[in-house]
């Protein structure tokens, strides 16, 4: 069980550094400070939480049953198929021991959209207030050298610092220096520009709105994302994208607005205003602001190891990672580009969590566990992710049947 129920631990308490005090980060730290069991240092390199995007947790988060767990009209069969009940009534085993304050913070986030720095100040401020069981946090910008550094045998590592993570690439024992991407496997699914806008109405999207309202874009379509479009009762926070040539995405900077977009690649621009405007002539509204428009190669990608097992096996006997655990938690993980993956890191961080708190695991149990548990999460990402592009691409199609056909793989 997460919680002492008050108790004091007869063991001394393990020392945790947890790199990264973003969403996950903070969620770890919470989960871990309420055990009573460990003394945790968080690593941030700062305490502003500015990012306001939307966000909202995935249900199966709060899930109770095993059915409720497996409610994702997208990859419901996927979890069905990767997972095996005994698995996920573990978790929900797990959920039932977190403490009252935290679940109702998660069971909130789960009904609706959030700001994401809402969730990270909610956060902070829920491990600040307790006060029987301090955290020491640190602002500072930790390297994978500070990190070896710093770690004592016996200690636990746990890197929460997101996609570009600080020791991804250290958990494989290398001779000479670490080789770039050395244990991060990719792969470059499309170069696009992800657009953002508010707008003064109400207004959602399904697959027959973005079919119709893209019916006269012939090579530019904006598609907004899963589950990106929020009315918050006055304004719609909309955020999609548009796929681009590798010629577009190197004649681009890397952030812009509508004004330029226009004034540069008027085509792409053409096409977005011509989603835009029937978006008007349906809902009678207007934009509010300007388009905030950045362009990125969307990757998909993992870890191939996500712990220091491969140290701890191979490793010379001097190195830190072969003295003390550590694990990739969150993005520095895994992450696609079709969704929101704080879901993911948080499921993530309470599994690993729980894997933490059993004194009964041993420590060569506890690496293989989670190793297995980070590949099965990758395989429900990934055939998430593929299923997602696939079906963009098959939507870009539509109306063109011999492009369509091009797309479609029919045994």
């Amino acid at each position: 069980m997460l919680q002492e129920n008050g108790l004091t631990s007869v063991h001394p308490p393990v020392r945790v550094h947890i790199l990264g005090a973003g969403p996950v980060g903070l969620l770890m730290t919470a989960l871990l400070q309420s055990t009573g069991r460990f003394s945790v240092h968080l690593y941030e390199k700062r305490r502003d939480y500015t990012r306001t995007r939307m966000v909202q947790l995935a249900s199966y988060l709060v899930a109770d049953s095993v059915a409720s767990y497996c409610t994702d009209y997208i990859d419901k069969e996927s979890v069905q198929a990767i997972f095996d009940p005994r698995e996920i009534n573990e978790g929900i085993a797990f959920r039932q021991s977190i403490p009252p304050d935290l679940m109702a913070l998660l069971r909130k986030w789960a009904q609706g959209f959030c700001p994401l720095n809402a969730i990270e100040r909610s956060l902070s401020d829920l491990i600040d207030a307790r006060q029987s069981a301090p955290v020491q946090r640190t602002t500072t910008a930790i390297t994978a050298p500070d990190a070896m550094a710093m770690l004592e045998p016996g200690n636990i590592l746990i890197d929460c610092s997101g996609s570009n993570s600080v020791l991804r690439d250290q958990l494989v024992p290398l001779d000479g220096a670490v080789e770039g991407g050395a244990n991060t496997l990719k792969f470059r699914l499309e170069y696009a520009l992800v657009i953002t806008f508010l707008y003064g109405r109400a207004y959602d999207c399904n697959e027959y709105c973005k079919y119709y309202k893209n019916i006269e874009n012939a090579r530019y379509k904006f598609i907004p994302a899963v589950n990106r479009t929020y009315y918050d009762g006055s304004i719609s926070h909309v955020t999609g994208i548009v796929n681009i040539s590798a010629e577009d995405y190197e004649r681009m900077p890397s952030r812009f607005d509508g004004h330029w977009l226009r004034s540069n690649f008027p085509h792409v621009a053409e096409s977005m205003d011509r989603f835009i405007a029937k978006v008007k002539q349906e809902t009678n509204g207007e934009i509010v602001g300007d388009l905030e428009i950045i362009r990125i190669p969307l990757d998909l990608y993992r870890a191939r190891n996500a712990t220091s097992r491969e140290w701890c096996r191979t490793g010379t006997g001097d190195h830190p990672f072969t003295r003390s655990p550590v694990f990739l938690v969150g993005d520095s993980a895994m992450g696609s580009p079709y969704f929101q993956s704080i879901s993911l890191g948080f499921e993530c961080a309470m599994f690993l969590a729980g894997l933490l708190v059993d004194r009964d695991l041993p420590l060569t149990g506890m690496l293989d566990r989670y190793e297995l548990y980070a590949y099965k999460q990758w395989l429900r990402v990934y055939m998430r992710s593929k299923m997602i592009k696939h079906n963009k691409d098959l939507l870009e199609c539509v109306g063109d049947t011999f492009a369509l056909l091009e797309k479609l793989h029919v045994y």
